[in-house]
C-alpha cells in the first residue's frame, strides 16, 4: 500500500493526494465549498447486560484493559493530551502493544509532545504504523526524514473531533487519562492528585469507540463527580501509582514574553483592536497561549481598565493571566477548551464561570454553528506568512515539521483574526512568497502584526477604514517584506524531496496541502 498516491491540484494550488494510507480523501475545494451529504459516525450499539451489575468496571492493570478490549494488528488506539508534556500513559500503551506483539497501530493523539518521543522505537519496529495528530518536536521531525511506515494526518482539534464524530476516523480503543474517577468509569480531569483540568478532548472519542478505558490514579467511591466522562460510556477502568505531571503542562510558550520586539508587537496588537472599534463592552475574544498573545492580554487588560468596560467571555486554552480578568470582574466568563497552566485548573474546579467546554461546541466545522466564529477576534502566533497572507503553524522554514497544528485552524473563523510574528527568526524572514505549508488559506486571515509594522488583508476594507487615522504603522506587506529582506537577505528555499511524509486536511475534511520528505 502506497503512503500516498493520485495526486492532483486543489483549490489552493497546492499538490495533494487523494489517497492516503489506502483511503481515499478529498482535495481542499475551497473555504465552505465542500458540504457533506454523508451520515456520522455510528458506534455499536452496548447491552448492559455484558457489564457488571454492581457497576465496578475495575481491571488488574492496563495490560489486562487492553487485553480485554481485544487489542490487535491495525487497530486505532485514542489518547488525549492534557497533560501535554508531562503524559506519563500513552507510552506505556504502545509499550503493551509491543509486548503482546501487536503490530501496526495508527495512534490517535489529540497531541504528541517531546516527552513522547520514547515512541520512535514503537514506530520503528512496527508496532505503531502511523500518527494522525498533532505533532511537536521528535516525532515531527522523524516524520519530516520520510521515516514512518504510513503518512502522517494533520488535523485541527475540531478537525479530529469532526473525524472521529464524521465517521472518518474509526476508534477501536480509546485510552483516557482521568484524574479521578470511581469504579464504574464517571471521570473528570479536576479532582484528584494530580489535576489537568477540562476533558474536553476526549468527548468524541468515548461517544465513539468500541472500547473505553479510563486511566486514573485517585479513585474515588462512587459518585465521582463532576462527570465529564460518564461510566455509562466505559468499559473498563485501570489504577495507575500516576497518569502525568501536572507541572508539564506549562511550557516555554505559555509564558509571557520578555522580548521587546515581542512586547511591541502585543502592544500594537491591542491597539490595533481598540482602534478597530472591537474592544468595547460585551466584547468577546481569544488570545493563544504563546508569550506574545499572553502579553497581548495584559495590554488589552490595560485598555479595559481604562476604558471601564468589560469583556463578556474569553475563549480559552487560558493561562493566568485570563484568570486574572476572570478575577477582577474584567469578563463575566471564562470558557475552557484546555488548561495551559495550575491557575486555571484551579479557576475550573473553584468558579462557576469558568465553564468546561467540549471540542464539539468550541470548534467543530461540522456542528450547526461554534463558538470560534463568535469570537470577536482571536490573536495567534505562527511560524510562517505570506503576502497573500497564507500562514502556516505546522513546519520551520526548512520544511521540518515541530509544531503542533492545535485549534489554530478552528480559530480562523473569529470575525477577525490577528497573526503576531516577528519580523524574522534567526535572521530568517517570516514573511514569505509563499508559505512552505499552508495551513490557513489566506482569506481566513485578517491582520499580521510584526513589531515593523501592521499588514491588514485587502479583503477587510472595514478594518482599513477604521485604523487608517489610528497613528499605528499600518503598512501594505508587500513593502514590509522588502524592508525585512533587505535587512536579512532573501531565504534559501527549503530543500525538501518529491515523496509525501504528511498531510493538512482543511476544517472540513478536505485536504489542504501536503508535507514533503525534507533532505537528509
Amino acid at each position: 500500500m502506497k503512503k500516498a498516491d493520485k495526486f492532483v491540484k486543489n483549490a489552493a494550488g497546492r499538490v495533494v493526494p487523494t489517497i492516503v494510507n489506502g483511503r481515499e480523501v478529498i482535495a481542499f475545494q475551497g473555504v465552505g465549498k465542500y458540504k457533506p451529504t454523508h451520515t456520522g459516525a455510528s458506534p455499536r450499539v452496548p447491552t448492559s447486560a455484558d457489564y457488571p451489575k454492581d457497576g465496578n468496571k475495575i481491571v488488574e492493570n492496563l495490560k489486562e484493559a487492553l487485553s480485554k478490549a481485544g487489542i490487535k494488528d491495525g487497530m486505532t488506539i485514542s489518547t488525549h493530551h492534557h497533560y501535554r508534556n508531562g503524559d506519563f500513559v500513552s507510552n506505556l500503551i504502545f509499550d503493551i502493544a509491543a509486548e503482546l506483539g501487536v503490530k501496526n497501530l495508527r495512534w490517535l493523539p489529540s497531541a504528541a509532545f517531546p516527552c513522547n518521543e520514547p515512541l520512535i522505537k514503537h514506530l520503528e519496529s512496527g508496532v505503531i504504523h502511523h500518527i494522525e495528530g498533532s505533532l511537536n518536536g521528535p516525532l515531527g521531525n522523524y516524520c519530516s526524514h520520510g521515516k514512518m511506515k504510513g503518512m502522517g494526518y494533520l488535523r485541527s482539534h475540531g478537525g479530529r473531533y469532526r473525524a472521529i464524530s464524521d465517521g472518518e476516523v474509526h476508534v477501536d480503543i480509546a485510552v483516557m487519562c482521568a484524574s479521578a474517577a470511581d469504579m464504574t468509569g464517571n471521570a473528570n480531569g479536576i479532582l484528584g492528585k494530580h489535576p489537568f483540568g477540562p476533558m474536553g478532548f476526549t468527548k468524541a472519542d468515548v461517544k465513539n469507540a468500541d472500547k473505553t478505558i479510563v486511566v486514573t490514579d485517585t479513585l474515588i467511591p462512587y459518585p465521582c463527580y463532576p462527570w465529564e466522562i460518564m461510566g455509562s460510556d466505559v468499559d473498563y477502568v485501570v489504577m495507575v501509582d500516576k497518569i502525568g505531571d501536572p507541572d508539564k503542562i506549562v511550557s516555554g510558550t505559555t509564558r509571557i514574553t520578555k522580548s521587546p520586539d515581542r512586547l511591541l508587537i502585543a502592544e500594537y496588537c491591542a491597539k490595533f483592536v481598540d482602534a478597530a472599534g472591537i474592544v468595547k463592552d460585551g466584547f468577546c475574544f481569544q488570545a493563544g497561549a504563546g508569550g506574545t498573545s499572553l502579553a497581548f492580554v495584559k495590554f488589552v487588560k490595560e485598555i479595559m481598565l481604562k476604558k471601564g468596560i468589560k469583556a463578556r467571555a474569553i475563549l480559552g486554552g487560558n493561562t493566568k493571566y485570563q484568570v486574572e480578568l476572570l478575577k477582577e470582574g474584567l469578563t463575566d466568563y471564562l470558557l475552557e477548551g484546555q488548561a495551559f497552566d495550575l491557575e486555571t485548573i484551579k479557576s475550573i474546579r473553584d468558579n462557576a464561570n469558568h465553564i468546561a467546554l467540549g471540542v464539539f461546541e468550541s470548534y467543530d466545522y461540522h456542528s450547526k454553528g461554534n463558538i470560534a466564529s463568535m469570537m470577536d477576534a482571536i490573536v495567534l502566533g505562527s511560524t510562517e506568512v505570506d503576502v497573500n497572507f497564507n500562514a502556516n503553524c505546522v513546519s520551520h522554514s526548512d520544511g521540518r515539521m515541530l509544531h503542533g497544528i492545535g485549534g489554530f485552524q478552528n480559530c480562523m473563523m473569529a470575525k477577525c483574526t490577528i497573526l503576531t510574528v516577528p519580523s524574522f527568526r534567526d535572521r530568517i524572514p517570516v514573511i514569505k512568497d509563499k508559505v512552505t505549508t499552508l495551513v490557513a488559506p489566506g482569506e481566513m486571515v485578517d491582520v499580521i502584526i510584526t513589531e515593523r509594522g501592521i499588514c491588514i488583508n485587502p479583503l477587510r476594507k472595514d478594518l482599513i477604514e477604521a485604523t487608517k487615522d489610528s497613528g499605528l504603522p499600518i503598512r501594505d506587506i508587500h513593502d514590509l517584506k522588502a524592508e525585512i529582506d533587505a535587512i536579512c537577505g532573501t531565504p534559501a528555499k527549503p530543500k525538501l524531496t518529491n515523496e509525501a511524509v504528511a498531510v493538512v486536511e482543511w476544517v472540513d475534511g478536505t485536504i489542504l496541502d501536503t508535507i514533503w520528505k525534507v533532505e537528509q
